[in-house]
């Protein structure tokens, strides 16, 4: 919560601040306006409490893991936390490979609402794995896979919403331009689509091995695959149909929907092979 005041702060700090007055000739004294900043402190305070958020959750997670002898995957709460920690772990790499904190009060508002959901809402109760999940390194990997891709996804889903608000220029002098917004959203798919389909295939064969069938249309892998799918026409348009702006903009706003609602709605109301919410 204070990452996200921290970096909501940056875009909308006041731009105009009343300071000293003056008397006009009737004797009566009026504020002047003048141009106002972000305080120097605040844009390194802001990176430092998302240094610090991924520094704590990894200890979170780590005890976690050390408490309950499996990764932190066998319910909703532990894998909210998870997502929570990849990110916060992707978007403060990105930050520093790009030099653009404006994305961060997109991202940790949300991820300010995941943890809240997962306090309000998923019992933390430490409970043991159900068979399918036990002792199946595979399974680990397809898990982490799926969070891995899901964190790089959503840096392209808040680069696509201030894209939006920039109006695809620079509408907002505190705001990154519409092409580095861009190019932050193309390069987070590109290191998420692949992690995305690795997760996918390794849930195959997992699959497999759980239940003795590669792919039998299950929600949770058709809500997957049409994830991919997605983002698959959306790297086809933009890499050979030459789609830029605002199409690939509300492209990847509609991919990452299709990635909440593989997360949430099809663990927790829609039923399958795939129930493990732990609600």
């Amino acid at each position: 919560m204070i990452a996200s005041a921290l970096y909501l702060a940056i875009p909308l700090w006041p731009r105009v601040s009343y300071g000293a007055s003056a008397e006009t000739t009737t004797g009566a004294r009026v504020a002047i306006a003048g141009g106002s900043e972000p305080p120097s402190w605040l844009a390194p305070a802001a990176t430092f409490t998302s240094w610090l958020l991924l520094a704590v959750l990894t200890i979170s997670l780590v005890a976690r893991w050390s408490a309950t002898g499996h990764p932190p995957y066998a319910n909703m709460y532990e894998y909210t936390i998870a997502l929570g920690w990849g990110c916060t772990g992707v978007y403060v790499i990105f930050e520093r490979a790009f030099g653009q904190r404006a994305i961060g009060a997109v991202l940790f508002p949300g991820i300010t609402l995941l943890f809240l959901t997962s306090l309000l809402f998923f019992p933390p109760e430490v409970t043991p794995l159900i068979p399918a999940l036990q002792a199946n390194r595979i399974l680990g990997i397809h898990v982490g896979m799926m969070m891995a891709s899901y964190s790089a996804l959503s840096v392209s889903f808040g680069a696509a919403v201030l894209y939006l608000v920039q109006d695809g220029k620079r509408r907002f002098a505190r705001l990154p331009s519409g092409a580095k917004l861009e190019e932050v959203a193309h390069t987070s798919v590109l290191v998420g689509f692949p992690m995305l389909a690795l997760g996918i295939a390794l849930g195959a064969w997992w699959a497999n091995d759980a239940w003795g069938r590669y792919w039998g249309w299950d929600p949770k892998e058709t809500s997957a695959l049409v994830t991919w799918l997605i983002y698959a026409g959306y790297l086809h348009a933009r890499g050979l149909r030459g789609w830029k702006g605002k199409r690939s903009a509300w492209l990847l706003i509609v991919g990452y929907v299709a990635v909440l609602f593989t997360y949430f709605a099809v663990n927790l109301w829609v039923s399958g092979l795939h129930s493990y919410a732990g609600v």
